[in-house]
């Protein structure tokens, strides 16, 4: 049996993990190139100024008032703390600082198993791929947690023994930070019936009681029980299709996911990697979820090195030479640098396709206090504006019936177009200019362009729309 490894190690390879790791969140303008951070920040300010997490629609006036939950509320007061202290610079600190963690736990757990060239290239692979999905949301913020807790549950397997329960503990704060909470039970009890058959005895009843702390530490959220199964109901949804995250993985360009399959593909074709068939059947499962839904990419890219971390380790077997003394000093005060320079440089956000910056600005106070029909992509910058929307990025709180009458407003279709500014008494729009929507209320009678940019335009009734 080996001896058990330190989760928190400090070592050069670990180091310069987390540096390349902060780097990436911390310097791409492209971790803002999602609608949903504007109303998470949003989200964020409502829990600070009311000292609570909100249990209904606060955001819209198509569903105002009907039963929501912040379930990412943790995430959502931390990304506007960060906000508030340093405003975007800020932001990509606090995501810099997640995926800097998240790369250090993944590099220094194959590092300290495996022989440097070999544990390079997993890392970078599956750097590469949690890079794909790398924005400023919870998700992001909850990979550090996927990461020390799936390295800590295979320790405690090459140990023999349980977790620690420290590590059941930070269970409460994974439930609060991102649904990812519900893979991080799914495998604990994976590997604890792994431990089961092949150990039984008190190892087995240990992992059992470590399973069940977990299970009531993420009970402990605002939600309580629909807190907990709230992962497990997202994905029978059905309104899920629509968006583009939840689709499954495309390989008709080449992505890091796609050369990843095609490295494990070719190491099990060498024969030298063992991996036991509980463990295989995991991993399988990860690509299993990562080809059905494209979100879960970032899953198997940290779980899955982790889980096979033993098996490479004992294929590649690490060969530990000392470094220079000076090594170990530069590498941690490289991050340092790279958080300062972030302080230090113009972090700025401007006009994007998420964001009608100059488009809202011409839209006067009076006409944004009544009811819009917006783009789907425009929803949450409209909420953090203070604008009361017609759809957002919270797929979860719309039916399924109102997603696709959506997706009809996204394709041109006149009538449904007609029909939704009649039911909802829309007093004006806002769709990307160019899109379908934007040619189909062209064409729609009573309504004219009130104002029109390379991002967005703006429509508005030819009169007022008639007392409801």
């Amino acid at each position: 049996m080996r001896e058990p490894s330190t989760l928190f190690a400090l070592t050069p390879f670990a180091l310069a993990a987390f540096a390349v790791g902060a780097a990436l969140a911390g310097f791409l303008p492209q971790i803002f190139n999602d609608a949903d951070t504007w109303w998470h920040l949003a989200a964020g300010d409502w829990i600070f100024a009311h000292r609570a997490v909100p249990t209904h629609d606060i955001f819209t006036y198509t569903f105002a008032g009907t039963p929501w939950s912040a379930h990412e509320w943790l995430s959502e007061i931390l990304m506007a703390a960060a906000f508030a202290a340093g405003g975007w610079a800020g932001l990509h600190i606090l995501f810099a600082l997640a995926l800097g963690v998240t790369a250090a736990t993944v590099a220094g757990a194959l590092g300290r198993r495996m022989d440097f060239i070999p544990a390079l290239l997993v890392s970078v692979l599956g750097l590469a791929c949690v890079a794909g999905g790398l924005l400023a949301r919870p998700h992001v913020l909850a990979l550090p947690m996927l990461a020390i807790w799936t390295s800590g549950l295979v320790d405690a397997r090459e140990r023999g023994t349980a977790p620690p329960l420290w590590l059941a503990a930070a269970m409460l704060a994974w439930a609060n930070l991102h649904g990812s909470f519900a893979f991080g039970l799914a495998l604990a009890m994976a590997l604890g019936a792994e431990a089961a058959v092949t150990e039984r005895g008190r190892a087995a009843k240990a992992w059992a009681v470590f399973i069940a702390i977990s299970i009531l530490a993420a009970l402990i959220n605002p939600q309580g029980l629909e807190g907990l199964l709230f992962p497990v109901r997202l994905l029978a949804m059905p309104g899920l299709a629509t968006i583009g995250e939840w689709a499954p993985s495309n390989f008709s360009h080449p992505t890091p996911f796609l050369f990843a399959l095609l490295g494990m593909i070719l190491v099990l074709a060498t024969g030298k990697l063992r991996v036991p068939l509980s463990r295989a059947v995991l991993i399988a499962a990860l690509v299993y979820l990562s080809l059905s839904h494209a979100r879960h990419v970032m899953l198997f890219a940290v779980a899955a090195p982790l889980l096979a971390a033993p098996a490479l380790g004992a294929a590649w077997p690490a060969k530990h030479q000392d470094s220079p003394r000076w090594l170990l000093p530069v590498l941690a005060a490289l991050p340092l640098a790279l958080l300062a320079a972030r302080l230090a440089l113009p972090a700025a956000r401007g006009e994007d396709r998420v964001t009608p910056l100059a488009a809202l600005a011409h839209v006067p106070a009076g006409l944004r206090a009544q009811p819009v029909l917006n783009a789907y992509d425009y929803g949450g910058y409209l909420i953090h504006q203070g604008v009361k929307v017609f759809i957002d990025g919270r797929t979860d709180m719309y039916p399924a019936d109102f997603m696709k009458n959506d997706d009809r407003l996204a394709a041109g279709d006149a009538g449904a177009m007609a029909a939704t500014v009649a039911r909802y008494r829309a007093a004006w729009t806002i769709y990307p200019s160019g899109s379908r929507s934007a040619a189909a209320l062209d064409r729609l009678p009573g309504w004219h362009r009130l104002y029109a940019d390379a991002n967005a335009v703006i429509h508005v009734r030819d009169q007022p729309p008639p007392p409801g």
